[in-house]
């Protein structure tokens, strides 16, 4: 169990990270890839990201093993509630100094060898072994060129499994955040932590987690940054080093599979100015009453047009309490844009 200890100067500095952590997104969904659980929600993007890739599976296997520690330095963060860009968190994670990563690749390197009295743990990546040892031992040299080879790889990797579905990653933290902001707005930063997803309980001054082993984090008066995450599942994720910015990395609720609605006949059912105007007033995230009343429409009416939105893959809708809530997707704010295009990580 993780149990994190939250003063009350702590819980006046919890927060929700902006938007999705592109590397936080990247680690997680290798871990994914290998795994077989949850086929319905990344059955189709796991046989789809596999026929991209082209070798680097092997060498993120070397530093991010199937389970357990993976070391902090490829997940960097910065102090407030913005996360960084993919490019901005790979020169980040460049500019680690030498003893850090040293330091952390001999805590894997540690973990590797409690794990080989059990080698049914996890997925194996055919042919990873050697990389397994090599690439690791080349970056505790300090050598620029395999911090390289480290970096394009992720950057490749990215590319070929998370980029295409940016989009839906999107859509769901940000559906996320406007459910936590409505908890948040409700019952204070008290009502944020009780509203978390099951595997993590509020029992002040306590926030306590499913975690694979037993840990204490003291915040120290630094707060605590909430980082949803599409690919973060079963239990969340903290910094294994307590020195960090505190950061929990939590899976999103009711997450979908990352597939997106193909244009066709539901085009004709969003042409009128009464489904715009729905649209228009779901805005940054409205209950169904609270967008009968915005459209002007009826209770029924609202939620059938609010339907029609979701199937084309325009409007989240999330159950926050008795009631939900809907948002916009990535498309259906980039339709209200005039077709803008959208921001990549």
């Amino acid at each position: 169990m993780l149990r994190i200890h939250v003063s009350r100067l702590d819980l006046s500095r919890v927060r929700m990270a902006t938007r999705p952590d592109a590397l936080w997104e990247t680690i997680l969904s290798f871990h994914r890839l290998r795994d077989r659980r949850a086929s319905s929600v990344f059955g189709k993007w796991r046989t789809e990201s596999r026929a991209r890739l082209n070798g680097e599976a092997q060498l993120l296997a070397a530093v991010v093993p199937p389970r357990g520690y993976f070391p902090d330095f490829l997940t960097p963060s910065q102090e407030g509630a913005e996360p960084f860009g993919l490019d901005v968190g790979m020169e980040a994670l460049r500019d680690t100094p030498a003893d850090r990563v040293q330091a952390e690749l001999e805590l894997l390197a540690a973990g590797r060898v409690r794990q080989r009295a059990d080698r049914s743990v996890g997925q194996r990546v055919a042919g990873s072994g050697r990389t397994s040892a090599a690439l690791p031992a080349a970056l505790m040299e300090d050598r620029a060129e395999p911090l390289s080879r480290l970096i394009g790889a992720l950057r490749s990797y990215h590319h070929a499994a998370v980029e295409p579905y940016w989009p839906h990653i999107r859509a769901s933290v940000e559906a996320e955040r406007a459910v936590r902001g409505r908890a948040l707005l409700d019952g204070g930063a008290d009502g944020l932590l009780a509203t978390l997803p099951p595997m993590i309980r509020w029992r002040s001054p306590v926030l306590e987690a499913d975690y694979p082993v037993d840990r204490d984090l003291h915040l120290d008066g630094r707060g605590l940054l909430l980082q949803p995450s599409f690919f973060c599942r079963g239990t969340p994720v903290v910094y294994r080093d307590p020195s960090l910015p505190p950061v929990l990395v939590y899976p999103v609720t009711n997450p979908g599979a990352p597939v997106f609605a193909e244009p066709g006949p539901w085009l004709g059912r969003l042409v009128g100015h009464t489904r715009s105007a729905v649209l228009q007033a779901i805005g940054n995230g409205c209950t169904t009453s609270e967008l009968a009343r915005r459209a002007g429409v009826s209770l029924a009416s609202a939620s059938q047009h609010a339907s029609v939105l979701r199937e084309a893959g325009l409007v989240l809708t999330l159950r926050h309490g008795s009631s939900v809530l809907h948002t916009l997707t990535p498309l259906g704010g980039s339709l209200l844009r005039g077709g803008a295009p959208l921001a990549l990580p």
